[in-house]
């Protein structure tokens, strides 16, 4: 039980995080920051936190679990400046998509008080922004990737890995390296093509008709075209090298296609397709959709 949450960042993630850890049982009061005070002021009328702070170092004051939710661009600067109000107790976790820039950004701003920061990823989320769409449920049964630094004490390691599962989260750990890599595979580049694809049909003298004429391939496909733009900015330059890395993995992968169309060869492009159906179908055999 956490008497006191500092949430940096009131939008969807940390506006759910607050609501489902209430609804736990696991925190008794929240106390909120956005770098826009309209987006604290509207999780205070929804009653997602209990308290407006009107600067970051303020939620560190009587928090001992502070979560970070903002854009991962942002870590270090507010790190540093909770850092003055940080008590010696205090356990921070944040929820970016992306974990070697962040858990670095953790050791240098936060110095000789780095051990108190644990990196964790959870992986859930929705197109929809902001803290008028946080719902308690969010994280439920989600898995949490957590990465541990080499200063990280294994005090605060256990704490995290016990608040997540005690929201009924899976917990894995691995290396920030290994998580940036990973992520990069799964989540980035897929990001990245719905971003191009949605992109190169806008525009067109035909988009309009196609669009019309859209379905359920188009809305699954291209669902996370819609996801918050200064986020995935960020997300994506923080991981850019394993995603450029992946993106010519693809592109690879698209010319073998595009050779089979140009030389018509239907063998080859049976193939392709097939190689795919499979291994999709043996990774959904493994996971709940």
């Amino acid at each position: 039980m956490f008497n006191q949450m500092g949430l940096i960042g009131c939008g969807l993630m940390g506006g759910s995080l607050a609501l489902a850890l209430k609804q736990a049982g696991l925190v008794r009061s929240v106390v909120g920051f956005s770098q826009s005070p309209s987006s604290s002021a509207k999780a205070l009328a929804l009653g997602v936190i209990d308290q407006q702070a009107l600067a970051a170092g303020e939620v560190a004051k009587g928090s001992d679990l502070i979560v970070l939710a903002m854009p991962v661009a942002a870590t270090a600067n507010t790190l540093a400046l909770i850092k003055p109000q940080l008590e010696a107790h205090t356990l921070i976790v944040d929820l970016g998509s992306t974990k070697e820039s962040v858990v670095q950004a953790a050791e240098d701003a936060l110095a000789e008080k780095a051990s108190q920061f644990v990196g964790c990823h959870p992986m859930a989320g929705a197109e929809k922004s902001g803290v008028e769409h946080a719902y308690a449920q969010l994280y439920a049964r989600c898995q949490v990737l957590i990465t541990p630094a080499p200063s990280s004490q294994p005090e605060r390691l256990a704490q995290a890995r016990q608040l997540w599962e005690a929201l009924g989260c899976k917990v894995v750990s691995l290396s920030p390296s290994a998580h940036d890599g990973a992520l990069a595979k799964v989540s980035h580049l897929p990001h990245l093509l719905a971003f191009a694809f949605i992109n190169g049909l806008l525009g067109k003298a035909d988009s309009s008709l196609a669009l019309a004429l859209a379905g359920t391939g188009f809305k699954d496909f291209s669902r996370i075209a819609a996801s918050e733009p200064h986020m995935w900015r960020d997300i994506l330059l923080a991981n850019r090298e394993p995603i450029l890395n992946r993106l010519a993995d693809f592109e690879q992968a698209l010319a073998q296609l595009k050779s089979a169309l140009v030389t018509d060869d239907h063998l080859r492009l049976f193939s392709l397709i097939d190689q795919a159906s499979t291994g999709r179908q043996a990774w959904r055999a493994n996971v709940t959709e």
